[in-house]
């Protein structure tokens, strides 16, 4: 089985919407085709940072299709299909695998805080419901629990379709431990920009970006460097990129992201749906003066 699964570098793409709140698949189709076209291996669809959380089941196909139809064969798709409720996320996986999907990023459910148990069910259901390859997300912060690395272990153990984790919770420590635990097949995915140098130290193999919305190279470089030896340009490199990683969270995910993916791209990607407000004006000076900075700005 090839390491990273699905090549070093997956962009979790913001979701496009139009003015009046509804999707905007033309612009998703193009937004995919320009990452893709900008140093990204993989595009992670409908995940956290495509707001996944505020839109409906039919939204969901529908964006999938417009990007599957465009950049389909390219490189590889994959899909959040996790919620908080096993049942829901069976259904989502049974309508992507119609789409046509690569793999399925399947988060640890939110809001419930199963126990350990709870977890490793719901993820056999997951898996048992489906051959398609199953990246593992956990992330603490937003789902309010952790999925311990032996809880891992055992899906991996279990399920040959489980190939990869999504690790958030932000941890070196954990990542390594993860390491230590996990067959040498599991590609462990790093899912914090500003700690992918840390946590290859520790084992991970690959990055799933937000940065990498705009552009594929900023990080790509960092990790190229790690992987071919060259450690101290690579953490000159990421020294480098801290600030703009950091920026990027200055408010919730994704709001500074969306509002900088259309100053980079020409792309309109829109404003981010309620509960999430858009980028304040003081945050949007700053973000636009460090795009300026990083030469990332349209022409």
């Amino acid at each position: 089985m090839q390491k990273p699964y699905f090549g070093r570098l997956l962009t979790a793409m913001v979701t496009p919407f139009n003015a009046d709140d509804s999707i905007n698949c033309q612009a998703a189709a193009d937004f995919a085709e320009w990452l893709l076209d900008h140093e990204v291996d993989a595009l992670v669809v409908e995940g956290s940072t495509g707001e996944a959380a505020t839109m409906d089941f039919d939204e969901k196909v529908a964006i999938l299709k417009a990007i599957k139809e465009r950049v389909g064969g390219r490189a590889p798709i994959i899909v959040g299909a996790g919620t908080n409720c096993t049942k829901t996320t069976l259904e989502l996986v049974h309508a992507f695998e119609e789409v046509g999907v690569d793999g399925l990023l399947v988060v640890g459910p939110y809001y419930n805080k199963p126990t350990q148990e709870g977890y490793y069910q719901h993820f056999a259901a997951v898996a048992k419901s489906t051959k398609l390859p199953i990246i593992v997300y956990n992330v603490p912060g937003r789902t309010g629990s952790n999925i311990e690395p032996a809880t891992i272990a055992r899906l991996a153990e279990d399920f040959s379709n489980i190939v990869a984790v999504k690790e958030a919770a932000g941890s070196v420590a954990q990542t390594a431990e993860l390491y230590r635990v996990l067959p040498e097949r599991i590609s462990i995915y790093s899912g914090d920009d500003n700690l992918v140098l840390p946590f290859m130290s520790v084992g991970a193999c690959g990055l799933i970006s937000v940065v990498g919305n705009l552009g594929g190279h900023l990080v790509q470089q960092i990790m190229r460097a790690y992987t071919e030896g060259r450690v101290e340009e690579a953490a000159k490199l990421n020294r480098d990129l801290v600030p703009l990683a950091k920026t990027m969270f200055c408010e919730s995910n994704p709001i500074p992201i969306k509002y900088a993916v259309t100053k980079v791209t020409g792309i309109d990607v829109g404003k981010p749906r309620l509960p999430l407000t858009p980028l304040m004006e003081a945050d949007a000076v700053k973000v636009d003066a460090l795009l300026r900075h990083y030469g990332l700005e349209q022409a």
